[in-house]
């Protein structure tokens, strides 16, 4: 398989980069440093349209969206939560996740049984509103929109399924998150695999279980 995994330098996106290719899997991961195997920051249209020439004539498996930003975490409600940080977070977190699909789209449909993964957040939904995070909790919930409606858009083409990795142990989640990275990465891999077009549009937990929206 081809697997394309965005935001794949640290964390969850290294892990499951690591996974696929220790399995002997294509992988084209990308990120914003230099350390990346392909350049492309999401919130940048050039950078994808650079990305799909570049992998002209490839098809893609598995594209995992797996990069996202949470710039407002410990906010203060009274003084926190700036305009430039809803920005900054809605242009990686929603309309990355899109730029990324819609660029490599083409890429998507020239495989056998290709498949979209976003990582989205149990944060999205509406059972998990204590207050807080607002606008990584909106920018979740707004991708988790766009997955369920690409997957109306791609049904019997490309399968889509939308992804809370759990808490994790990670620069985002901290050190004091309830699971490893590979603990979410394994359970991620096998919900990838079980993703089909009987099941787009799911919107699940690391370890299998439906999450409400």
């Amino acid at each position: 398989m081809h697997i394309v995994i965005t935001g794949a330098t640290r964390g969850i996106g290294a892990g499951l980069a690591a996974h696929y290719r220790d399995a002997g899997h294509q992988v084209t991961g990308t990120g914003r440093s230099a350390g990346a195997e392909m350049t492309l920051d999401v919130t940048q249209p050039a950078d994808h349209a650079a990305m799909a020439t570049a992998l002209a004539g490839q098809p893609i498996d598995l594209l995992v969206c797996n990069a996202g930003v949470y710039l407002d975490k410990g906010a203060d409600l009274e003084t926190g939560y700036a305009p430039d940080l809803w920005a900054q977070s809605f242009a990686a977190n929603v309309t990355g996740v899109f730029l990324t699909i819609q660029s490599l789209l083409p890429h998507l449909r020239a495989a056998d049984a290709p498949k979209i993964a976003i990582i989205s957040s149990q944060m999205a939904s509406h059972t998990r509103a204590p207050g807080g995070s607002y606008i990584y909790r909106a920018s979740k919930a707004a991708v988790l929109n766009v997955g369920r409606n690409l997957a109306a858009d791609l049904a019997g083409q490309v399968a889509v399924g939308i992804y809370h990795p759990g808490w994790v142990q990670t620069d985002m989640g901290g050190a004091e998150a309830a699971i490893t990275v590979d603990e979410s990465v394994v359970g991620l891999v096998a919900r990838f695999a079980a993703l089909s077009h009987e099941t787009t549009g799911v919107f699940e937990t690391w370890d299998g279980q439906p999450h409400a929206y």
